[in-house]
């Protein structure tokens, strides 16, 4: 069987990455796509694959501004040459399932969000950027998302990371999905039960839709002791605004990384992900998840058990999360871990290739 992976862009190793990780696993031969590709800031497992770039990457300055070249990547997939798979899996976040399979071929379409950025997130996006990509988006949107519907029709079978994203994949596209939830390598992560520290966490990205701003404002109201891993956009703003009981580290090594999820008191998770790997991550290193009650995070994050969840997207509401977290009795470790483990790469990989045995066993090309 010749597999081909379709993955939006691989210029980092972030949370779709770690899911494409265990896809190869499954299938060492495969030949990956995408769009652009930093080799440097991959793992080896992935640069162990024939890696093939659309002509997006031969575009000026693709490297750092490859989501500028959002409107050609429509054309840049369909324009792959995939004749001669027999299984294609593509990879969604970013545009990867537009390409276009060969009759005979089985598209399965592993989805972590619809494009965020043309759907449910689009005011966001637009009210955060510049002049330039506010126009880019204004004329390109409408019609990504006519592509966006229309080349759902190019997939044989959905599978989505949540049940948020499952029905999000149900409004925009009207196909159903099955729900496998990304792996996360708790192996990696400090399984030594330590002393909490008096600070807590956040890690991830410092951009709108993750709410760091609602943060900011929560342990500036309360005074306790905050440290933020993470950069981006919104990262001068924030700091501007945080006070000097907040630190950031900016972007951390896995070792530094390790030691902040053990020692934390708990993590902080005040946005409305899709799914979200790094509460697994804290909780495969023992400590519990403060989450807005909302997206991915009410399919890990269980009240009383694996942390606390605060419902209104407001400091207040956090801070009296937060306190409902301190006067409880503490959750033990081991349960934490014992929890995440159930999210390990090797359910994922067996979900997956169960998944995809019987969608091949099903698979007729004649119908």
């Amino acid at each position: 069987m010749k597999v081909a992976i379709i993955h939006y862009w691989l210029v980092g190793m972030r949370g779709g990455e770690k899911v494409l990780e265990q896809i190869c696993a499954l299938y060492p031969q495969a030949d990956i796509f995408t769009h652009v590709a930093i080799a440097q800031n991959l793992s080896d497992r992935l640069r162990a694959h024939d890696i093939h770039e659309t002509f997006i990457a031969r575009l000026p300055f693709a490297r750092k501004m490859y989501q500028r070249y959002l409107p050609l990547m429509p054309r840049a997939l369909e324009s792959l040459d995939l004749r001669g798979y027999d299984l294609i899996i593509s990879s969604e976040a970013g545009p990867a399932k537009g390409i276009i399979p060969g009759p005979d071929a089985l598209h399965i379409c592993y989805c972590h969000s619809p494009m965020r950025y043309i759907w449910d997130q689009y005011p966001v996006y637009r009210a955060n950027a510049g002049r330039i990509a506010r126009l880019g988006l204004d004329l390109s949107a409408k019609g990504l998302r006519v592509w966006d519907v229309a080349s759902a029709a190019r997939v044989d079978h959905f599978i989505a990371n949540s049940a948020f994203v499952a029905r999000r994949i149900r409004k925009y596209y009207r196909r159903d999905a099955t729900v496998i939830t990304p792996p996360v390598d708790i192996s990696a992560f400090d399984g030594a039960d330590r002393k909490p520290g008096d600070h807590y966490l956040y890690v991830g990205e410092l951009v709108g839709y993750k709410r760091p701003d609602l943060m900011i404002a929560a342990f500036r109201q309360s005074g306790r002791r905050l440290v933020i891993i993470g950069d981006g956009a919104a990262r001068a703003a924030l700091m501007r605004q945080a006070s000097p009981n907040i630190t950031f580290l900016g972007r951390a090594d896995a070792a530094t990384l390790r030691h902040q999820y053990a020692t934390c008191r708990a993590l902080i998770f005040p946005g409305v992900e899709d799914f979200g790997i790094v509460p697994l991550e804290a909780m495969a290193s023992g400590r519990p998840v403060i989450a807005q009650a909302r997206g991915g995070a009410l399919e890990t994050v269980i009240e009383g058990k694996t942390g606390y969840l605060f419902h209104d997207p407001t400091p207040e509401a956090l801070n009296d999360a937060i306190a409902r977290f301190e006067a409880a009795p503490p959750i033990a470790p081991a349960a934490l871990r014992h929890w995440a483990a159930g999210f390990g790469p090797d359910v994922f990989r067996q979900k997956l290739a169960d998944f995809i045995a019987a969608a091949r066993a099903g698979h007729d090309p004649c119908k």
